[in-house]
């Protein structure tokens, strides 16, 4: 099968293809230029570097939240348009599981989280069982001064991985139950996105597929607050 991977979920993008058990190619990168201008190219430029046509592709799978409104859209319109277009699989996989891979072979808890600003945080709570990633709690938008107590109660080790960590990084030290991601842990990998959607069903309709994205944006929270919603 051949799988092309896209994550845009966050600051990180994210390309891969991958066949079977090969990653073929995979682009990484971690800084603050527009995915909606760089995301496309990085498709046509992974996809020909991994000697493929985009008919050849079998799977397109996506980082579908949380994360950032715009990342997510721009990257799950691009996935739903191929699928569409090209009469391919789509498969969405939650971008927090995506980190929590990197966490395989820790003994004990893996927190993945993404910063969402005011004290908040996306997160998610995995660990390992028979080699894979198994999710432990639903993913889910918290305050961190509330989900650190309640992994506290859990009295086992917790690694936290996330391109975010420096934000948090001083509060988390504190934790005696914390332990921090190295650097390379802490990126979401596309190949990881990859092999992970190769495993799952694919959606069954493309036109409603849609972004996971825990909460509402704030103008729409702003218009429902109005409405006395």
């Amino acid at each position: 099968m051949n799988v092309l991977a896209i994550d845009s979920s966050n600051l990180v993008m994210g390309v891969a293809v991958t066949a079977e058990q090969k990653v073929l190619s995979e682009l990484i990168t971690n800084n603050k230029k527009n995915h909606s201008e760089r995301l496309m190219p990085a498709l046509a430029q992974m996809v020909q570097a991994a000697g493929l046509k985009p008919s050849e592709l079998d799977r397109i799978v996506v980082a579908e939240g949380p994360g950032s409104y715009t990342g997510l859209r721009i990257g799950i319109t691009i996935a739903k348009t191929m699928a569409w277009t090209l009469k391919k699989e789509l498969v969405g996989i939650s971008s927090l599981e995506v980190v929590a891979q990197n966490g395989r072979g820790f003994d004990g808890y893996v927190a993945p989280f993404f910063d969402a600003r005011r004290g908040q945080v996306f997160a998610g709570l995995y660990e390992q069982k028979d080699g894979k990633m198994v999710q432990t709690v639903p993913d889910q938008l918290v305050l961190m001064e509330n989900w650190l107590p309640a992994l506290a109660k859990r009295e086992r080790p917790v690694l936290f991985l996330s391109n975010d960590l420096d934000k948090w990084s001083e509060k988390l030290s504190s934790e005696a139950f914390a332990v921090l991601g190295g650097s390379t842990q802490n990126l979401p990998r596309p190949a990881e996105l990859a092999r992970i959607g190769a495993t799952k069903e694919p959606v069954s309709d493309v036109h409603h597929f849609l972004p996971v994205y825990l909460r509402l944006a704030e103008a729409e929270a702003k218009w429902l607050a109005k409405q006395g919603r």
